[in-house]
């Protein structure tokens, strides 16, 4: 890998975290944000993941691995194992880091701070598996064009960081410190891009693998993380609606850009 990959990979995970801190300043856009809007962005941010996770990670890898395999069904295994790893790793690191999923109704002055770090330490925890994405995705850059997993991740960054913010008003914290924390908390995702990117640098024949565990990691992070904290009994068909919406225009930019 050479290292203007390195760089163009960081670079892409630096602008894609920092898109965090654009959601933090949404703060200032609204008096008050009810659970139910930011529980609609969040389902479009996961339809968005899930196809980015898909297109330019899973998909990509299965071809590469279906097309060099000698034996496909050791092949097929290698791969589902790959997943398998990528989601464990993350479900690891959740039950070994506490933290809290959010359950406010709206951000206001009675918010516990100990619950709002903690649920801000989920959203960190968060940043490191799609940061590797973006790595590993620049590091398979013959297999799969970057771009939009980027967009995919950055635009998923801005109701989380829109999240973060309400938090941590609510628990008392000035609308500034708020937006601010958003864009530091972001920085965490180049940190998993230079792990993605040395990762990959490490062997060309593992790329496909890499790509397949990278994919992985976003998997846990959309069904295990956002979408249990978005679905409620009362609005499943608004949330499955904005998920849908999120998959269908994250596939359509994923055509675009690939071509």
């Amino acid at each position: 890998m050479g290292n203007q990959q390195l760089i163009e990979g960081f670079e892409a995970a630096l602008i894609a975290g920092l898109i965090t801190g654009v959601g933090g300043f949404c703060i200032f856009l609204k008096k008050k944000y009810l659970k139910s809007e930011i529980n609609l962005l969040l389902n479009a941010a996961a339809g968005i993941m899930l196809a980015a996770s898909f297109f330019s990670l899973l998909v990509p890898s299965m071809h590469e691995i279906i097309t060099e395999a000698q034996n496909i069904y050791l092949s097929a295994f290698e791969y589902a194992f790959a997943v398998f790893v990528g989601v464990l790793l993350v479900w690891i690191l959740n039950i070994v880091i506490p933290h809290e999923h959010n359950s406010m109704g709206h951000h206001g002055p009675h918010f516990d701070i100990r619950k709002a770090w903690l649920f801000i330490i989920a959203i960190t925890l968060h940043k490191l598996p799609e940061g590797l994405a973006v790595g590993v995705a620049f590091g398979a850059e013959e297999f799969v064009n970057p771009l939009s997993l980027v967009i995919g991740i950055a635009a998923h960054n801005i109701p989380e960081g829109l999240t973060i913010a309400i938090s941590l008003v609510a628990a008392g914290n000035s609308r500034l410190r708020a937006a601010l924390t958003a864009c530091a908390i972001g920085l965490v995702q180049p940190l998993g891009a230079i792990v993605g990117l040395f990762f990959m640098g490490i062997s060309f024949n593992i790329v496909p693998y890499g790509m397949a565990l990278a994919g992985g990691t976003l998997l846990f992070v959309v069904v295990n993380e956002i979408l249990p904290e978005t679905y409620g009994t009362k609005e499943t068909s608004r949330s499955a609606a904005a998920v849908f919406l999120g998959f269908i225009a994250m596939t359509y930019l994923t055509i675009v850009f690939g071509e």
